[in-house]
């Protein structure tokens, strides 16, 4: 067959539902000896249920690789941005009685 790609570049394909992306303002991490599970969640002023929008599961080595891809770009963002300021009050800490269940 040559349908090999000449360059060995990996094409990606976005379709246009997950182009439009999901927004979350809040992720809960968990791990076992095999897999990282990152839950994106969107919490809601007043609303004391917040659902899980999206779950991404990893591989420790694909977990680190995205822990340094993530630290790179935050890096690059505040080098020409700025640096971005955490305000340690809002967020989880906000949410009394924050719960996850799966």
């Amino acid at each position: 067959m040559n349908n090999e790609n000449p360059t060995n570049q990996l094409q990606i394909e976005l379709n246009e539902e997950v182009a439009q992306g999901t927004y979350a303002n809040l992720a809960v991490i968990t791990h076992s000896n095999s897999e990282f599970i990152l839950d994106f969640i969107r919490v809601m002023p007043g609303i004391p249920k917040a659902k899980v929008k999206s779950r991404i599961i990893l591989t420790p080595e694909h977990a680190k690789r995205l822990m340094r891809a993530l630290e790179d770009n935050v890096r690059k963002y505040e080098e020409s941005c700025g640096n971005i300021r955490l305000n340690e009050d809002s967020a989880i800490s906000s949410i009394q009685g924050f719960a996850g269940e799966a």
